[in-house]
């Protein structure tokens, strides 16, 4: 015979819709009742039946996230963040990766798989910024990332173009003149690419620095390798440079491998400083700077966003910009 919460409710003594509460996650339970409910599932084996709590509901129980690259330290950071802040909501997440690719994010928008879900967390990096019209779907979204703005849905975001200005305020406060930065998208016209070089003009500015286009290092994909290639580019120009910012920690642990291999001295000769502040970033040789552009507050604001969308909240379209801060480190202690 199938185990129901009227079974669960008799083995931990309490009421049938206390048990409801403790399975959907309310959160308003005392933890003392808590512990005794689920001591009582995991004791007669008692599963969800997630069919039919739907079809009383109207929802599913389950969260989407799209993400572009699952293999960027930062997204699969951000990944875990998510899933951890929806399971205290109750909440499943179903993760899809895009891969930067257009035709596939407009197929997380319009899939089938919507009606697994309640809602979707979207962080799109193909969609063309004024291509807010394609946001208008018929279920909750909140926007996350930095290539959309102004769309008619919840957005997190961060604070790129201020926390490119502290990187490089930090290289100049340690002495750095000539500083270059890696991850320049030529031709990008809205993107984190865009934002943090704009950062880091307005730093140089700040300092009355000039800015020199030679220290201005491309590259395609954020990826290691292609802030490896960046940096060995700039040093064979001959360029003169003791700082470099890269635009995000991928690029700098890159940067950081040429810099070995070509024997130069860091933070001695050259410091370095990254972006988005992974756990990775503490076990490089040497522990490298970066930027914690708030991960766990965009991972918390954008699923309690989603929570209340997916519970009927009709507000205009909010923007939250997470809080930032430099995490300074060796590669910069000049």
């Amino acid at each position: 015979m199938a185990v129901t919460m009227r079974h669960v409710a008799e083995r931990a003594g309490v009421s049938v819709k206390t048990v409801s509460n403790v399975v959907t996650g309310y959160p308003h339970v005392r933890p003392q009742t808590r512990e005794r409910v689920e001591r009582a599932i995991a004791e007669l084996g008692y599963q969800v039946n997630l069919s039919a709590r739907s079809l009383r509901q109207g929802r599913t129980g389950i969260i989407g996230l799209a993400l572009p690259e699952l293999s960027l330290p930062y997204f699969a950071e951000l990944a875990d963040s998510v899933i951890r802040v929806a399971e205290q909501h109750g909440l499943v997440v179903l993760i899809e990766q895009t891969g930067a690719d257009r035709a596939r994010e407009l197929e997380v928008l319009h899939s089938e798989r919507r009606r697994l879900t309640d809602g979707l967390l979207f962080s799109p990096l193909a969609l063309e910024p004024d291509e807010t019209a394609l946001l208008e779907v018929g279920y909750p979204l909140v926007l996350l990332g930095e290539r959309i703005f102004d769309g008619p849905a919840d957005h997190v975001t961060m604070a790129n173009v201020e926390g490119a200005r502290a990187a490089t305020t930090h290289l100049v406060e340690r002495g750095c003149r000539r500083i270059a930065v890696l991850g320049a998208h030529e031709g990008e016209r809205m993107g984190s690419a865009v934002l943090r070089l704009e950062g880091y003009r307005a730093a140089l500015a700040d300092a009355g620095l000039p800015f020199d286009p030679a220290l201005v290092g491309p590259a395609g994909a954020w990826h290691r390798s292609t802030g490896a290639e960046a940096m060995a580019r700039l040093l064979d120009t001959g360029a003169d440079v003791d700082g470099v910012f890269a635009m995000n920690d991928a690029l700098a642990l890159g940067a950081l491998h040429t810099l070995h291999l070509r024997r130069v001295a860091v933070p001695q000769e050259i410091a370095v400083i990254g972006f988005d502040d992974v756990d990775d970033a503490r076990y490089s040789q040497p522990p490298l700077s970066s930027v914690s552009p708030g991960r766990e507050q965009i991972a918390r604001t954008a699923v309690q966003l989603l929570v209340e969308r997916i519970a009927g909240s009709v507000v205009a379209p909010r923007r939250v910009v997470a809080d930032f801060e430099v995490a300074a480190r060796e590669s910069t202690a000049r």
